[in-house]
């Protein structure tokens, strides 16, 4: 069970709610993109793991007037996460007819991963539950990505980051790890991210 101190609202939890975001997942997304030039006008963004909304809501920022944003959770996003330029689906991201839907409305020149599985508390456990989400999202983007695209997903720290970072190098430019300043000091989740899909 996370502790007292780590549920009260920090200093970038406190920042997101005075700028409007449903979470301090934001300042994460906000570091790698300053860090590796995620956006851009025009971009089709999907977003995986979405709820509550944070990224979504920095994507709907970022990508422009011609920019369109796709999400998907299990849960919906919070109500202030709206936008013209939005299409959330609301489903398992294991589903073949999510699946089936969100490449529809492809391709996609940026894939972004949030999601966490629902911890036990065995940190074993948990990292190979965030591996198998990891590489759920490395296999939207594999299928999904258009030449040149980009992606960053996030993974608990325990051994199969590396496996993830492996498969990233066969169809990334580049391909890394990188702990955002955002991430709680106790926490144990990093994030990969790869640049220029070359598949």
């Amino acid at each position: 069970m996370p502790s007292n101190s780590y549920k009260k609202p920090d200093f970038w939890s406190k920042k997101a709610f005075e700028k409007g975001y449903p979470a301090r997942s934001v300042w994460k997304l906000e570091e790698m993109d300053r860090k590796f030039s995620l956006f851009r006008d025009g971009l089709s963004v999907l977003d995986l793991g979405a709820a509550p909304g944070s990224w979504t809501m920095y994507a709907l920022e970022r990508c422009g007037k011609s920019g369109r944003v796709v999400s998907v959770d299990l849960s919906p996003l919070s109500a202030s996460v709206s936008s013209e330029k939005l299409c959330f689906l609301q489903g398992d991201l294991y589903s073949p007819g999510i699946r089936g839907e969100v490449k529809s409305r492809g391709p996609y020149s940026l894939v972004i991963c949030d999601a966490a599985p629902a911890t036990t508390g065995s940190r074993t456990v948990d990292a190979l539950r965030s591996e198998a989400l990891a590489e759920l999202a490395l296999s939207y983007a594999e299928e999904m990505l258009e030449k040149g695209g980009n992606f960053a997903v996030k993974i608990f720290q325990g051994g199969g980051e590396r496996n993830v970072l492996s498969k990233m190098k066969a169809f990334f430019s580049s391909a890394r790890a990188f702990k955002p300043e955002a991430c709680r000091r106790e926490s144990f989740e990093t994030y990969l991210v790869g640049l220029d899909f070359n598949k």
